[in-house]
Formats: structure tokens, sequence, C-alpha cells
């Protein structure tokens, strides 16, 4: 399929724009990036609300758009778990129950708090894992970066992958972390906007929600599923073959409900990194209940439009197409860019461009400014060269090591990039990460948080184990149709899941579990090595408990959840 874009001078000047406003912050902010504090955590100074859009924003990269929209386009409605179910309860717990913890403790990071919490083992684990994360992340954000570049603008693709390297190190060498946060403000924004009128003109070239849903009613049966199967969430959720996602209920609610999503958003530093560079302790509990409110609603910016995509593809009047793979099979991730030729104009075109060069800028960035912050205080701090007596001299050397560490991720974000291209789905690659190091994480500092017995050598070796596991279940199962070592089967087949997505809710599933169990037999069985004074504010039963008596009712933390929790449950209702 050709997917060059007839692209006018206006659109080429809405990039120019934002690329120039987007290193002009970096610009702005470097006279403030004076030592490491300032460069690495942004001093602790973000108000609520900017640390709220940015922890959303952070979020809202190529796993959001790009990823999302094929999800949309592959499962339907049931890409929705991913945000009413697999983000919002966790998003409340975060902000109820561990952000007093990460900010309390004076942490600067998820791993330095396991240290605190556990020993240096535990922290050096997680630490190596975290920055292995972190960087294929980033590279699957630069990788949709050069794929948008070269099929909308034309430019080969290699090419594409180093200038948009180029543009994200540039403005987080110069500003750091408060760089990375205001531009993913600006970016959440211009998302919001350059996507909106894709949402309203596909839906109105279906007939509305009753024109989707009784378009996908025939694709749904020509897949052997009941009619609305494409655009109901739990209704079918009965049998793993009677939904497009090929998961049962059970493995939704314990793969991604509960495991794949609270080890995501309470122990990712990515996304926590950005409440904890919040003002206040109010504000850092507030920051995910903020980001919690327009998070709820970014399905119907971008899995709705997937759908509607999905309709027109099986349509053949509507002569809408998306490039297939050798096999003849959707390439899902271009689905986003398909859609944005299909109906924008000029001007408008460039928005949307925009809106997506905004999103994979604000994946790779966030990624980054996480993986210079652990590099820099978890493993060079901690195993090459320790703080000494002088800390103005340290500030300076840390700062130094804080940009080199950020010139280091892109270049192996840059090697990323290339492995992320082996699938056919970023979002079923990114969740194969996150099943493998979030799930085995976050039961350790689950653990860690509510239970004091806990011991280190039990989480090292929970958190090893889970990750084991993982690596483990993954080599032995494959999705239908995997054409590619990496997607799984590299030791055996033993089970063939349905799709790419059901793999790694199971896989998410046996680490945590393994990870948990491990932890829970080694503390019985070892000696704990810190008393109950060193670990107030580390465990919630011995930490005193934020009040908020001199709050007004409807400001207070818990109120704002209560509210999050009901439009949730509300949205999830209507969309049974």
């Amino acid at each position: 399929m050709e997917m060059s874009f007839d692209l006018k001078w206006i659109d080429y000047l809405v990039m120019i724009i934002y690329f120039v406003f987007v290193l002009g912050i970096g610009w702005a902010l470097k006279k403030f990036m004076k030592d490491a504090n300032a460069f690495l955590e942004a001093g602790r100074s973000m108000p609520a609300w900017v640390a709220g859009l940015a922890f959303i924003s952070t979020n809202l990269g190529a796993l959001e758009v790009m990823g999302m929209t094929g999800s949309g386009a592959k499962y339907g409605m049931l890409t929705t778990h991913f945000y009413w179910v697999g983000a919002i309860p966790a998003m409340v717990f975060l902000a109820m129950f561990m952000m007093p913890f990460y900010y309390g403790s004076k942490a600067r990071s998820v791993p330095e708090y396991l240290k605190l919490r556990y020993d240096e083992k535990t922290r050096g684990l997680n630490a190596i894992l975290f920055a292995l994360m972190t960087v294929l992340s980033s590279g699957i954000s630069m990788y949709a970066l050069a794929i948008l570049t070269e099929k909308v603008l034309g430019w080969n693709f290699h090419v594409s992958l180093l200038l948009s390297a180029a543009i994200v190190l540039g403005y987080t060498y110069l500003g750091g972390l408060s760089s990375a946060i205001y531009n993913e403000v600006l970016q959440f924004f211009i998302i919001v906007i350059g996507l909106l009128p894709l949402v309203f003109l596909s839906l109105h070239q279906v007939g509305g929600w009753e024109g989707l849903q009784s378009q996908l009613a025939p694709v749904a049966a020509s897949h052997g599923y009941e009619p609305d199967a494409y655009t109901t969430m739990w209704r079918h959720s009965g049998t793993a073959g009677g939904n497009p996602l090929g998961v049962e209920w059970y493995g939704i609610l314990l793969g991604l409900g509960f495991v794949l999503s609270f080890g995501y958003w309470c122990t990712n530093f990515l996304i926590v990194q950005r409440a904890m560079a919040a003002e206040s302790p109010r504000a850092a509990r507030n920051t995910p209940l903020i980001g919690a409110i327009p998070k709820m609603f970014i399905p119907f910016l971008i899995i709705v439009p997937g759908m509607v995509a999905l309709a027109l593809m099986n349509n053949p009047a509507a002569q809408f197409t998306i490039p297939t793979n050798e096999a003849g099979q959707p390439i899902y991730d271009y689905t986003i860019i398909s859609l944005l030729k299909y109906y924008l104009p000029s001007g408008a075109l460039g928005l949307g461009i925009t809106a997506l060069l905004a999103s994979f800028m604000s994946g790779m960035a966030g990624n980054i400014s996480a993986f210079n912050t652990v590099w820099t205080y978890d493993i060079y701090q901690s195993y090459i060269r320790p703080a000494t007596a002088n800390k103005e001299a340290d500030d300076k050397h840390y700062l130094k090591v804080g940009r080199l560490a950020t010139i280091f991720g892109v270049l192996v974000s840059i090697a990323a990039a290339y492995l992320a291209s082996m699938f056919g789905n970023i979002m079923d690659f990114l969740q194969t990460i996150f099943s493998m190091i979030n799930a085995p994480l976050f039961a350790v500092i689950f653990l860690g948080m509510f239970w004091k017995r806990s011991t280190g050598h039990a989480a090292f070796t929970g958190l090893l184990a889970g990750f084991l596991i993982a690596l483990l279940h993954h080599g032995l199962t494959v999705p239908a149709g995997a054409t590619t070592l990496v997607k799984g089967g590299w030791i055996a087949t033993l089970h063939v899941y349905p799709v790419e997505m059901a793999q790694n809710f199971w896989t998410a599933i046996f680490a945590f579990t393994t990870s948990a169990l491990v932890t829970v037999v080694i503390s019985l069985l070892t000696r704990r090595t810190k008393s109950n004074d060193e670990l107030v504010g580390l465990v919630y039963s011995l930490t005193p408990r934020m009040k908020e008596d001199h709050v007004v009712w409807y400001k207070r933390s818990s109120t704002l959840a209560v509210v999050v929790l009901l439009i949730a449950t509300i949205l999830t209702i209507l969309f049974w």
C-alpha cells in the first residue's frame, strides 16, 4: 500500500513550530540545571496539575496512540480493559497507599526505595532490569516515530530514527526532568487537539456508535464471535475463544486488572517519577488522581477510531486499507497513520501528524529521563563512584554523569528500535516487557510495603525467580501465527495462545505468583535485618497516616479517589 502523504506548506509549518517550542523549553530551562537534583529530580517543585498531566502524557506515548489504535482495530472495545480495569484502580491505589511511602521516604527512585526497605542487592537487580526496560520502551517509541516519518514524509527509516533521537536528546540533555515534564504537558494538549477531529469524522462516516455496532457485527460473525463481541467489554469473556482478546474474564482480572496494571502504575519509576517531582506530599498523592480523569476518556480518542478502521477495512465501498505483511496479515501499527491520511485535510493533517510526533517524543523522553536517574543514582553512585564528603563537587559530578547517561540511553534505544520492528503490534511487545519485569517487582514492593516480616534475601530471590519464570513461560509458549522467536517458543512449544496479549497476561500471572510465593517462603525462613524503627515511613503498619483534616472535603484526595472510581464504574457498566 502506498502511504505517502500530500503534505502542504501549512502542515510542515505546524510541525516546525512544534519542534521550535520543544527545543525552546529545553533551552529556557538549561540555566536552572545547576546540580544533579535539578536535572534528575526537577527539584521536587512541580504543581500537582502539571505533574498530573505529565503523569498521563508520559504514558500517552507510542504505547497509547499507535499501539492502542492498532489494538482497537485488532481487539475492539476489549482494548478499554487497559484503562478502566488495567489502569484506574491501580492509579487510585498508588495515590492513596503507595505515594506517601515513595515521597515520604525521600527516595530518589523506586530502586532506591527497595534499598531503604530491603537491601542493596535488591535495589541493584531492580535497577538493572528497569534500565533494560526503559531503553527497550524508548526504542519502541523511536521505532514508531521513524515509521511515521518514513511513511508520511517519505524519509529514509534510518535517517528518521536518528533525527528523532537527536531531538529528544537535545531537549532532555538541556533541561533534564523539568524539560521532559513541561514538554509532556504541552504534548498532552497537542495530542488531544490533533486527534479529536479524527474521532468525530470517523464516527460520522459509520453513522455514530450504533452504526459502528452494526458494521462490526458481520466482522465478528466472520471470526465466529457473537455480533457485539467487538463493541462490548465483559459480555463474552466467559471463554477465551468467545472474544477477540483471547482471554477469559479471570485472566483479564488477574493478569491485567491486578498484576500487569498494579505492576506498571505502582512500581514503574518512569510513571512514579512524575509524582515524586511534585512540590509537596499532598501534591504527590493527588498527581495520579488528577491524571486518572483524562485517562478514563482517552479510549474514545484513540481506541474508537481504531474500531472504525476495522469496520472500514471490511467494507469494500469505503476504500480504506492498512498495510499488510508478507503473510497478508494487517500491520496494526499503521492503523492511526492510515486514518490520518484517510480523513484529515491540509492543516488539520499537519496537526494530526504533530500529535503523533508529540506522543512518540513523550514516550521517548519519559523513558530516557527515568533511565538517566536510575543509572546515575542506583548504578553509578552505588557501584562505580560513591558520594564523597564534598556535596557541591558531587552534585556537579553527578549532573555530568546524568547528562552522559542521557546520551548513552538514547544510543541504546536506537538499537532497541530495530528489535521492536520484529513485532506486528508494539502494544504486544511493550506488554511482553512489562509482564516480565513489572509483574515480579510489584509482588516484592507490595509485600515490602504491607508486610513488615518480608526480608531482603527473600525480596532479591523472589524478584529474580519471577523474572526467570516469566522468561521460561515465554520461551515455552507462542501466540498463534508467530513468525519470529522474539514472540516466544525459543525453548520449545508446549502451549499456543490465541493472541499475543493472552500470552502476556499469563506470563504476568506466573511471574507475579512465583515472585510472591518465593518472597513469602524465604521471608519466613530468614531473619529480619531491619528493626521496626528502621521501617517507619517504609511499611504501612508502622507509618502514621497522612491526615487531611485541615483540607475542605471536596479538595481531599479521598474525595477525588471516590469520584474517579465512580466514573470508571459507570463507563464499565455502559459498555459491559
